[in-house]
């Protein structure tokens, strides 16, 4: 895949887009969760926060946006999302849009992706992968957990992520597409996230959380009445690619439409790329 410079934030782009594999071949619990009016702060809002995730899997699946803005060097690329997720197979399915080139035209196709427990696939990947083929990345050997390199932050373990919440402050109420939710703010630690996340969560949360500049991961979350996260928004701060300097990353998933069918098949053995891909 060819991404163009914007900036000083090339080499960041591209390895926030899978090339952290570049040169290597390839080949819960459940409740209603909600809020409940003593659930505003102290420890029932940390309560509430380490069960957003099995309450997403009450909810069985939705419909997901994503947003990852990057900044570095005084400039910022943001790569967007859209799909579906079912929480209780730990399935989802969206299409990433990359950034435009300067003239406004658009630079690459959408990439699909289709996330599953411990592995990422993508298709449309460019950079010398046959069209009909997806690229499976393994995402219990990236540094990130998968957190930031498919351009997107799996909505499951961005849930899974609150569980490892410090501190948290309610900022009050609020509405997010038409629906009243409670908004919460705080710092959640990656490190603890994967010492009570779920075991298909745990091998990817322990990885970013060694692989970030820093395990504090400071975050903003809407709930609606059932605790079902509506919109959560993660600040990362990444090393990665060539570059030395950290890479600030902020994150937003907006979820919505919950119950909608989700069906996502992953790809047959058959169908996936098992070259070297290339860099560039």
């Amino acid at each position: 895949m060819v991404v163009r410079r914007h900036g000083q934030l090339g080499a960041a782009i591209l390895t926030t887009v899978g090339l952290l594999v570049c040169g290597t071949s390839l080949t819960g619990c459940s409740g209603s969760g909600a809020v409940a009016e003593d659930g505003r702060s102290g420890a029932s809002a940390v309560q509430t926060l380490r069960q957003a995730a099995a309450t997403l899997v009450h909810a069985g699946s939705s419909r997901a946006r994503t947003s990852m803005e990057m900044a570095t060097g005084g400039t910022r690329v943001t790569i967007r999302g859209e799909g579906v997720y079912d929480y209780r197979d730990r399935l989802g399915r969206l299409t990433v849009t990359l950034p435009q080139d300067a003239a406004g035209a658009e630079e690459h196709r959408p990439i699909t992706e289709l996330l599953a427990p411990g592995a990422l696939f993508m298709k449309n990947r460019g950079a010398g992968v046959p069209a009909d083929k997806w690229v499976r990345v393994d995402t219990t050997t990236l540094t990130d957990g998968n957190l930031v390199t498919g351009g997107a932050t799996d909505p499951y373990t961005a849930a899974e992520l609150l569980s490892g919440v410090r501190k948290v402050t309610y900022v009050g109420q609020a509405e997010v597409a038409d629906t009243p939710v409670r908004h919460y703010r705080g710092v959640a630690d990656i490190g603890l996230a994967a010492t009570s996340a779920s075991a298909d969560v745990r091998g990817p949360l322990r990885a970013a959380a060694k692989g970030f500049a820093t395990a504090e991961v400071p975050f903003e979350v809407y709930l609606d009445a059932q605790g079902r996260v509506r919109e959560v928004r993660h600040r990362f701060s990444f090393v990665g690619g060539r570059r030395k300097a950290a890479v600030a990353v902020s994150s937003t998933i907006l979820l919505y439409d919950f119950g909608v069918p989700a069906d996502v098949r992953l790809p047959a053995s058959g169908d996936i790329y098992a070259g070297k891909i290339a860099e560039g």
